[in-house]
């Protein structure tokens, strides 16, 4: 199998990854993005068909480029795609797409990344991916009745997927109340999960428009709830356990498009989802909008912890120095995994990297932890 060397490996061409190399280029550092993807933008090119962003084109925009688009309008799945594209062709970042890393390890001082084809040894890793990789289906689904249509958010398109009759949305968060929303007109719905709550305005009223936008997705997002804040903190928690608040679907909507709210789905009675207050939903379909693994079993190195997140501080690894991580949720702050907000992290990261290379860094010395907190 054939080798290449290189200085910096990105994996993931994302808006993570997109934002790394844009920041490493900047800073003259030579890299490589892997994408697992036929085509850039293809991860949200592959999501359901009415799916629009939950923040405005104005928020929408990765260091370097505007977003195409009025700043008030919300863009499609699909222009968020063609800008992703756009956006790597402008900067000429080098990336490989149908490239799936199958396995990231370390041999001695440097990092190997080892594709079906290739492998890619480098002296930084950066893992530029999303929380959201492995579709989290319950096990009790396989004791559901087999006429019962199941499918994952990640799988939904649009309802000529189901068939007649009922459908259970499992998971009240933001991918929750948008499918449910798109189901509505055709069939009853039940959606089942703990209220996750909502931001306090509608994200397109004229005061969200003049000032509130600003104020949550700039202010409270971005720099109040970060880990840096004992507020922030708190939130991450919430966030990572419980997920976050809608953003642009509210009670209320769901309320006057039928949807009815029930209780958490916690098993399997008679081959029918089983609610906790012990009542069963008789659904011709259900959309399992509960989560996702991090899918990061590829990664042999020992960094994970009980709950199969990766030890690490704001992107960087202390247990692996080289490796790095951007685009998972509540990186640095609550705005992390959004447009707007995973631009700072990848500046980070790519400062962190062109501070080590330029002071003669080695694999095995140790960090300066209190220079590299201190980089923006």
């Amino acid at each position: 199998m054939e080798s290449e060397r290189i200085e910096t490996l990105v994996i993931g061409g994302g808006q993570a990854g997109l934002s790394v190399g844009y920041h490493l280029a900047k800073r003259g550092r030579p890299f490589l993005i892997l994408d697992a993807n036929q085509r850039i933008g293809d991860s949200w090119r592959q999501r359901w068909d009415s799916l629009r962003l939950f923040t405005p084109a104005r928020w929408d925009s990765l260091d370097g480029m505007p977003f195409p688009a009025p700043s008030q309008s919300f863009p499609t799945k699909d222009a968020m795609a063609d800008y992703l594209e756009s956006y790597a062709a402008h900067f000429r970042l080098p990336v490989r797409n149908g490239m799936r890393v199958e396995r990231l390890f370390r041999d001695g001082g440097k990092y190997i990344a080892a594709t079906r084809t290739r492998t890619f040894i480098a002296d930084h890793v950066v893992v530029a991916m999303s929380s959201f990789q492995t579709p989290r289906v319950p096990a009790f689904g396989a004791e559901l009745r087999a006429d019962i249509v199941q499918l994952h958010s990640r799988d939904y398109k649009n309802p000529s997927q189901l068939r007649d009759g009922g459908v259970l949305i499992v998971g009240a968060g933001n991918s929750g109340a948008e499918i449910a929303m798109d189901l509505a007109s055709r069939h009853r719905i039940w959606m089942a999960g703990r209220d996750t709550g909502e931001i306090p305005f509608r994200i397109n009223s004229l005061a969200a428009r003049l000032i509130l936008q600003r104020l949550v997705f700039r202010v409270v997002f971005h720099r109040v709830l970060t880990v840096g804040t004992a507020l922030g903190r708190k939130a991450r928690v919430v966030e990572l356990t419980k997920g976050g608040p809608l953003i642009r679907t509210r009670s209320k909507d769901l309320a006057a498009a039928g949807v009815a709210r029930v209780p958490r789905v916690v098993g399997a009675q008679h081959g029918l989802p089983l609610l906790e207050d012990g009542q069963t939903i008789d659904a011709a379909n259900i959309v399992w909008c509960s989560g996702f693994s991090s899918g990061f079993s590829w990664i042999d190195l020992p960094i994970f912890d009980a709950s199969e997140r990766p030890n690490q501080d704001r992107g960087v690894v202390p247990a692996e120095p080289g490796l790095y991580f951007v685009g998972l949720k509540f990186l640095y702050a609550f705005s992390s995994t959004m447009i707007h907000g995973v631009g700072r992290d990848a500046g980070r990261i790519a400062a962190v990297i062109d501070s080590r290379v330029r002071a003669g860094y080695s694999m095995n010395a140790p960090r300066d932890v209190e220079r590299e907190n201190a980089i923006a």
